[in-house]
């Protein structure tokens, strides 16, 4: 049975949300702050956390930089907090889902990022564009020698960008096709292709790989004719 690691410090947020991944076939721990948080993950990893980014002590997004992409994180954030999401998908957060949520649909945010995560892995390749290179089976990225630092869901948006040049794709697209995602937040694609930018392009304001394709999406154009 896959564990699901909840926190929040609203008691009654943790009760319905664990009654709801219960019934969906979770085992369900919980957590009421951030320290109590890692501590239960370096005692035993949960297969994902729900994360509340608003926390007393050690904050959502402090935790979400500790686990270092180590489990697949979602989110919990108010309307109002956008940098805040934007600051935990930068950080490697996998989703989130804005207060108030429907817990049915965070229990099939859960089930939609735990069978992504439970794929078989692919088999070693390497996606080359010129300089830039990619290890599939290793998860590892160099551009010009010097490796990337790229979260898993920025390898996995670069590595579907290069296996696909010359091929535009609307942001509902590369949510499935990319993460598997069937709804969420299209902003999420926006925010790491934006970040993808800034690491592999010589001037991220005039992009010559990851082009945006105006009432359409993203393109990727490579950079060599090999």
């Amino acid at each position: 049975m896959e564990r699901v690691l909840v926190v929040d410090d609203d008691t009654t947020v943790r009760d319905v949300v664990r009654r709801y991944l219960e019934h969906a076939g979770y085992e369900v721990e919980l957590a009421g702050d951030g320290e109590h948080a890692l501590r239960s993950v370096r005692r035993q990893p949960p297969d994902l956390v729900v994360l509340d980014l608003m926390l007393p002590g050690i904050d959502g997004l402090e935790v979400c930089r500790r686990l270092n992409n180590t489990v697949p994180v979602v989110m919990l954030t108010a309307l109002g907090e956008e940098e805040d999401r934007i600051a935990g998908l930068q950080l490697g957060a996998d989703d989130y889902v804005t207060k108030p949520f429907s817990p049915r649909e965070l229990a099939l945010r859960v089930g939609s990022i735990l069978r992504r995560a439970n794929r078989k892995a692919p088999e070693v390749r390497e996606l080359t564009d010129g300089g830039l290179k990619l290890d599939v089976g290793a998860h590892t990225a160099t551009l010009d020698g010097h490796e990337l630092s790229l979260t898993t869901r920025e390898f996995d948006l670069l590595a579907f960008f290069i296996s696909n040049p010359g091929k535009a794709f609307n942001r509902a697209e590369l949510l499935e096709r990319v993460w598997g995602w069937q709804f969420g937040d299209q902003s999420t694609v926006t925010v790491h292709v934006r970040r993808l930018r800034e690491k592999i392009e010589n001037d991220a304001a005039h992009p010559m790989r990851i082009s945006t394709v105006w009432g359409v999406g993203y393109r990727y154009d490579r950079c060599s004719t090999d």
